[in-house]
């Protein structure tokens, strides 16, 4: 009897663990994916932490300088793909893809492609990034 009470309390343990997991990775939640986005900008900050790394480009949205803030893949999955922190340098111009948050007065981009002056694509770290 004492048996199974752990192993049912061991399990309730792991599944409300795994909840925020689930919610951490539902795109659609913070993200509006009927509404792409694509732009050219300056590359100002790269945060290379985890969960995700972020970049923070500027660019013109209706005549004004605004600051997005993309989000890219896990830093491990990156750097196992020939990524580095100093991959993307201060000042560069890149081209971003991605989606737009749901909140309308946020400037956060997910689903995010961002492509170098080279032609190099610094994908989402979904694993078909070109080095």
């Amino acid at each position: 009897m004492k048996r199974n009470f752990l192993a049912i309390g061991l399990c309730l343990i792991l599944l409300a663990a795994a909840i925020p997991a689930l919610a951490h990775h539902a795109i659609s939640a913070e993200f509006d994916t009927t509404k792409p986005i694509k732009f050219e900008g300056t590359v100002k900050s790269v945060d290379w932490m985890n969960p995700h790394i972020y970049v923070n480009i500027e660019a013109k949205e209706n005549g004004k300088d605004v600051v997005y803030s993309v989000e890219g893949g896990p830093p491990n999955a990156l750097f196992r793909q020939g990524w580095r922190p100093d991959s993307l340098k201060i000042g560069e111009k890149v081209q971003v893809s991605g989606v737009r948050a749901k909140k309308p007065e946020s400037y956060r981009i997910g689903q995010a492609q961002i492509t170098m002056p080279d032609g190099r694509i610094f994908a989402r770290g979904g694993g078909n990034n070109q080095q």
